[in-house]
């Protein structure tokens, strides 16, 4: 069974690392301060999270991409850059650590992650708080393999831990765990069922609206996120 773990408000809070790094790229290229910073907790993809900074700072339409492709290039630089104020600013969300234990210690279940971060900034996040080693990050989706639809993401996860683990994956025996109405999405149409997370912005009664198979309040309860995978993972006649 594939287990696919979002990361930003579902494993590790970042603080206000992100948006600096979002407006030291956009100072950089553009060469001016951004006076709008994208949304927070949406789960949209870095990409589409920057081509937003740009709309949303009246930047000209003829220098959006290449604009985007400069300042995409350059996030994991300067978030490595700050791996310290990421500590110091971030911290792993409630029971995430002991969560991804226990999906990690059982041999029947593949842990990896599908998310918007590129898959650079993933690994940094993820290691910053040594996350990393509960997850085989090789088999992951990112917003560096399709920035634009993430649901798509699902697919070259279950493609990936196809070939590496020999295993066909589809809905029946993937489950994504996140926190935000773009976690819902990307399992409802990418192929996955969703354990949705209440530890983000978005409310358990707004998730369960959307449709998430299991709505959680946290992942203080390790046996309960395990319980939920197995349930929704069990092959039905």
């Amino acid at each position: 069974m594939l287990v696919l773990w979002d990361i930003d408000r579902t494993l590790v809070y970042v603080g206000e690392t992100d948006r600096a790094v979002y407006r030291e790229a956009f100072r950089q290229v553009v060469g001016r301060d951004a006076v709008k910073l994208p949304e927070r907790g949406t789960g949209r993809t870095m990409p589409l999270a920057v081509r937003e900074l740009l709309t949303a700072n009246d930047v000209d339409r003829q220098d959006l991409e290449p604009f985007a492709e400069r300042i995409v290039a350059l996030l994991p630089k300067l978030l490595a850059a700050r791996t310290e104020q990421l500590r110091a600013g971030g911290l792993v969300m409630p029971g995430a650590t002991a969560a991804l234990a226990a999906v990690d210690a059982r041999p029947d279940l593949i842990p990896t992650v599908v998310t918007g971060n590129l898959q650079q900034n993933a690994e940094i996040k993820l290691g910053a708080f040594s996350l990393d080693q509960y997850v085989d990050l090789a088999v992951g989706g990112f917003a560096s393999d399709d920035s634009s639809h993430r649901p798509a993401l699902v697919g070259i996860a279950q493609r990936r831990a196809g070939a590496r683990y020999e295993t066909t994956f589809d809905r029946s025996n993937t489950v994504i765990i996140g926190d935000s109405l773009e976690d819902v999405r990307t399992g409802a149409e990418g192929g996955a069922r969703v354990i949705a997370v209440a530890s983000g912005t978005t409310t358990a009664d707004q998730l369960t609206e959307a449709g998430a198979d299991r709505v959680l309040e946290s992942l203080r309860d390790p046996q309960a996120v395990l319980r939920a995978v197995v349930e929704l993972t069990a092959r039905r006649e």
